[in-house]
């Protein structure tokens, strides 16, 4: 066992104790008496239905991390990796297609080995708590939509990446690069009008008393409406949800049908002022920054370790490849993607404050604070998270923290 191995175990160890702790803590933490602020909103029961949710969620949760550790593991430590390589260069397709072949083949086999996690989760444990909306069908529709996309849009992504470190030397990094910052770009651009709609219906909100308090208030921000959708959330879960997509020409708002039918105007235009918080303070714009960066920082990495003789070693692999090399670098890189998504969960916790703040500073706060407690109550969202767990998971703040900081405005 060489120090690749030792770093990528020892990554994986810290990591599943991490949310080991943090599960722990979060359990522990669960108060069974309802907090002051939302007895207005929730009723004894409902409380401790969420706090029976979270529960189930969470124990289900380590289960499945665990499954997901051991499968790797024993894949890793039998040999799978190089079985794997053995059988697709029998093949003889090519430098390219080898590589998309054996990713292709790890990839949708992981996805069917947790299929039976995926469907226990949608129609056993959301379907106990009255969320799930997902008939049969839908479900395997997504699971084959989500395949075509990845082999329609990742594909050639892949394909072009595996070409530039294959067949060009010094600079292959940089043009990996450029080629996933415009891939997502696209992706971006073109995901409200085209990609998005292949999976749930989006019809603009007609006219109407909400459409027009909706149209005021865009009016006052400055803010250019392109759109403002109704998406039809409820096909798949009774949970309630709005997000803003998209830029240019096809930037949207988007309301979950659900959040339309359990919600005030006033509280609806709320949430919809709390998105455009996230527009005007440039959040979107500023995230996106930020992974193009983080992917640059990735591929320059990348690009040394692909020559390393002892990361192929760790993984008992005979000859070194790109493709095989994508993937060991993945988890090489653990540490750091770690780290980087810590920091972001922070920076995007700060972001929610700023759009709470823009909303509630621009329209009103008591409808902002109505709304996040139905959003709560209707989700079953747990109230008292432990501190740790939401430094680890969270990219909202916790439903009270929000509250007492739209109050102290």
């Amino acid at each position: 066992m060489n120090i690749f191995a030792i770093i990528i175990l020892a990554t994986l160890a810290i990591d599943f104790i991490l949310n080991l702790v943090s599960d722990y803590l979060n359990l522990k933490s669960l108060d069974e008496e309802l907090p002051e602020e939302f007895r207005d909103v929730y009723d004894e029961e409902t409380y401790e239905q969420s706090q029976r949710y979270t529960k189930e969620r969470t124990k289900f949760g380590i289960l499945t991390s665990v499954f997901n550790l051991a499968l790797l593991l024993v894949f890793w430590f039998a040999g799978g990796f190089q079985w794997m390589d053995e059988i697709v260069r029998s093949w003889e397709l090519g430098l390219i297609w080898t590589g998309l072949v054996y990713i292709g083949i790890l990839i949708v086999a992981k996805q069917l080995l947790s299929l039976p996690f995926s469907i226990y989760s949608t129609f056993v444990i959301e379907e106990k708590y009255g969320f799930n909306k997902t008939t049969p069908k839908i479900f395997v529709l997504d699971l084959l939509k989500g395949l075509g996309l990845s082999i329609v849009l990742g594909g050639p992504l892949l394909a072009g990446i595996l070409a530039f470190f294959i067949f060009i030397d010094q600079y292959a990094w940089l043009y990996a690069w450029g080629a996933v910052t415009v891939f997502t770009l696209f992706i971006q651009f073109i995901a409200p009008k085209w990609i998005m709609p292949i999976f749930n219906d989006f019809e603009p909100l007609g006219e109407s008393d909400l459409r027009q308090k909706i149209r005021d208030y865009a009016d006052k921000v400055n803010f250019a409406m392109e759109g403002v959708y109704v998406m039809d959330g409820s096909k798949r879960s009774s949970k309630s949800n709005a997000f803003f997509t998209g830029f240019g020409k096809n930037k949207r708002i988007a309301l979950y049908d659900t959040l339309i039918d359990n919600h005030e105007e006033d509280e609806l235009v709320a949430v919809l002022a709390h998105e455009i918080g996230h527009y005007k303070k440039k959040h979107i714009i500023k995230n996106m920054a930020i992974s193009i960066a983080q992917t640059g920082i990735m591929f320059f990495l990348l690009s040394i370790f692909l020559s390393s003789e002892g990361l192929f070693e760790a993984f008992y692999m005979e000859q070194m490849s790109v493709y095989a090399g994508l993937i060991f670098f993945g988890m090489l890189y653990a540490p750091i993607d770690m780290i980087v998504s810590v920091f972001m969960q922070i920076l995007s916790r700060k972001y929610e404050f700023e759009a709470d703040e823009f909303a509630s500073t621009t329209y009103k706060k008591e409808p902002m604070i109505a709304a996040l407690k139905k959003l709560s109550k209707d989700n079953l969202s747990n109230l008292t998270p432990h501190p740790f767990y939401v430094f680890l998971n969270y990219s909202h703040p916790p439903v009270l923290e929000r509250i007492k900081a739209i109050r102290s405005l």
